[in-house]
């Protein structure tokens, strides 16, 4: 019987997996859930991880796979419950004591066969990841260790698929990351209750996800984008993504398209796109009515001015005109005629207000520029402030959730929906996504692609989705990193090594590893009594995961090393050449200072242990892939830009430099996007793969996490 597994992608539930995997259970996975659920065609379902653990203990086939008898199903049970106790980190290392003592002078968990049990702690060591695999290669709990390898060799083809598959995705070498749940509270006490949104209600909360189209989403917006999908999800409500378009001067369709690329990238599942252009109509009769309400009022003074008498509370000459007098300007503005485009809508709120949002915000201004989805049919345009509390209403969203740096407007949006007749939507806040080194301002963001300081959008310098992506950064890195930081209100710097340590705890158990020169800095060695003709052997892509697959190694007699690790060596050292051997320098050839050859022979009895120098090599053959290794440095100079601060005088002189480079053969059959580790180099996603000889493959260098040094 086939059955879907429904869970949080942030705890993927291994021992279930596992389990399945086993007794020979086909899974529908479903990562789009919250506590894992087994659903059957039936309609029937199972809730929680023992309870589908004793049915898939029942309906196994193994004999005794829940105990052979009443007893030992309860210490089946006893194991179950027990389980769990190695993934907090805290008890971690007296769980690994208690078993391992336990274990002394026994094979199995329960009784004498392999039960559910076994399988269950099994699943969770492995799923720990580095934590348990460096306790595995220690000596300290070798009766759990004894165990656990029996369980590997016995099973292994069943169970490790699911490692593989779930624990490389969590990132080896790290606990899971805590889910949004376990972080979005504010109290440092971790039996605190997560934070609410106001007056919620399971089935009847509504998000929406409100990205203006005039440019591509960034790391910010992606903090955006995943705190509604996960609000959504927790009350099993709806979430809108709505585009903002009201400003046709900055937007188009290449935005909208890439935007809607950008939230399928990060996961973000919708209910239903809309946009801010569809209320249109709606709006201006809100404006209109407003107008002749005495809400709000047609004012011709100069920006500027404008501008100085809301900062000193002075109001607007204008600001007792008619009604009359008032919708008549509104008819210019909205024929878009020379005397209309002199004026703007404003709300008639309070000039005396501590808060400036309230002194007589704009609702309504003209731009005669086409719209990209409506065209030239309008000439006047509602503000942000005017639009975003009206389309909430409307569309029954019952929670805005907003960065903390609009806290200033949240009583102008509340008084806006109150001059409107209309409900009151909660706004929830939440802290901006800051970077260090980072702009994140789209239109500071738009200056350097019309100035050609980068490529376009999708550049890897870029802080946003598809340029950090093409950086060589895992979706689920971004996600971890941004679940990490919850639904804090607290203002944050971010660091850019946090995420990119996450990032390489990801990719290095499963990237494939290849060999480099640098084309400008290398030198023959030449093994005297190297192989006469070159001869090939295939060997592991990564030596710890076999889904990396194979690669050939050629062996010659004159190989290329890098500049750097020829001028380390002394004459007459022993160094080993990594997948080869130990070698003998005998001679090194100096010329004016430089070195231009190495001489010497190999010593393949030679242990490795002894040497020094452990050195990447290629052999000297015409098959060698040409590269270009390209490393990025950050767009700005400053650490944290503050407003007074001109960011076009914090500029970086230097953010791209390419180094050539050759590569092994088998790097001719890499693909865009593939990550790739070159041994003793770093990290690479390849940007443009092989198409021939005189045209290198470009390869991305990824940041692993820690202090890059400047390309200045």
């Amino acid at each position: 019987m086939e059955a879907k597994l429904a869970f949080s992608q942030d705890s993927p539930p291994i021992s279930i997996i596992c389990a399945a995997k086993f007794v020979g259970l086909p899974l529908t996975i479903d990562p789009a859930g919250s506590a894992p659920t087994l659903r059957f065609a039936s309609g029937e379902s199972l809730h929680g991880v023992n309870p589908i653990l004793l049915y898939l203990a029942s309906s196994a086939s193994v004999s005794c796979f829940s105990g052979k008898n009443d007893i030992e199903f309860g210490h089946v049970v006893e194991w179950l419950e027990y389980a769990p106790t190695f993934l907090s980190g805290s008890e971690f290392e007296n769980a690994c004591s208690f078993v391992d003592g336990f274990l002394a002078s026994r094979t199995f968990l329960v009784g004498h066969g392999l039960t559910i049990a076994d399988i269950v702690v099994w699943s969770n060591l492995a799923g720990i990841g580095q934590r348990w695999e460096s306790l595995r290669k220690s000596k300290k709990y070798q009766n759990l260790v004894r165990w656990f390898n029996s369980i590997a060799s016995e099973y292994g083809d069943i169970l490790n698929e699911v490692v593989v598959a779930y624990v490389g995705k969590r990132g080896i070498g790290k606990s899971p990351a805590p889910s949004l749940k376990e972080k979005v509270h504010d109290s440092k006490d971790p039996s605190a209750p997560e934070v609410d949104l106001p007056g919620a209600k399971v089935g009847k909360v509504c998000v929406r996800f409100a990205p203006e189209p005039s440019g591509y989403l960034h790391i910010g917006h992606a903090k955006a984008g995943l705190l509604n999908k996960y609000f959504a999800e927790r009350y099993q409500g709806r979430l809108i993504v709505r585009f903002d378009d009201t400003n046709p001067s900055k937007e188009s369709n290449e935005f909208v398209e890439n935007v809607l690329k950008d939230i399928d990238t990060l996961g973000i599942k919708y209910d239903v796109v809309t946009y801010t252009s569809d209320y249109f109509p709606k709006l201006m009769e809100m404006a209109e009515s407003l107008i002749k309400q005495g809400k709000a009022y047609v004012d011709d003074t100069p920006k500027e001015e404008m501008r100085k008498e809301r900062m000193d509370g002075i109001e607007s000459r204008c600001r007792n005109n008619t009604v009359e007098e008032n919708l008549s300007l509104w008819k210019e503005m909205v024929n878009g005629t020379e005397r209309g485009m002199q004026c703007c809508v404003r709300g008639k709120l309070d000039m005396q207000d501590p808060n400036k949002s309230l002194r007589d915000p704009v609702y309504y201004r003209c731009n005669t520029d086409p719209h990209h989805r409506v065209g030239s049919k309008y000439k006047v345009y509602p503000t942000y402030d005017f639009a975003c509390p009206f389309v909430d209403a409307l569309e029954g969203v019952t929670h805005a959730l907003r960065s903390s740096e609009y806290h200033d407007r949240n009583a102008q949006y509340y008084r806006i929906l109150q001059d409107m007749g209309l409900r009151r939507v909660e706004i929830y806040e939440f802290s901006r996504l800051n970077m260090v080194y980072t702009l994140l301002s789209k239109r500071k963001l738009l200056w350097f692609v019309q100035n050609k300081k980068v490529e376009d959008w999708t550049d890897p310098r870029f802080p946003t989705v598809q340029g950090i992506v093409r950086r060589g950064l895992k979706i689920e890195a971004l996600i971890q990193f941004i679940l990490q930081q919850g639904a804090s209100k607290n203002l944050n710097l971010m660091e850019w090594d946090k995420l990119w340590t996450i990032n390489k705890k990801i990719i290095d158990p499963v990237c494939a590893r290849h060999t480099a020169v640098l084309k400008d800095q290398r030198v023959i060695f030449t093994l005297t009594n190297g192989p006469e003709k070159p001869f090939v052997r295939i060997l592991p892509r990564h030596k710890k995961f076999e889904g990396a697959g194979k690669k050939a190694t050629t062996f010659a007699n004159r190989i290329w090393l890098d500049y750097a690790d020829a001028a380390a060596i002394s004459k007459g050292e022993e160094v080993t050449l990594m997948d080869w051997g130990n070698a003998i320098v005998k001679e090194i050839k100096v010329v004016s200072g430089v070195i231009t050859e190495l001489v010497g022979e190999l010593h393949l009895e030679g242990s490795v242990k002894t040497t020094k120098l452990k050195i990447t090599w290629l052999a000297d053959i015409e098959e060698l892939v040409p590269l270009s290794l390209v490393e990025f440095d950050y767009l700005i100079s400053k650490k944290k830009l503050e407003e007074e601060d001109d960011f076009l005088e914090n500029l970086n002189p230097c953010t791209r430099r390419e180094i050539p480079a050759l590569g092994d053969a088998n790097m001719r059959n890499l693909k865009r996007g593939e990550i790739i580790q070159l041994e003793r180099k770093g990290y690479y996603r390849c940007d443009a793969p092989f198409i021939r000889s005189s045209k290198p493959v470009v390869l991305f260098a990824i940041p692993d996490g820690r202090q890059q040094a400047s390309l200045n």
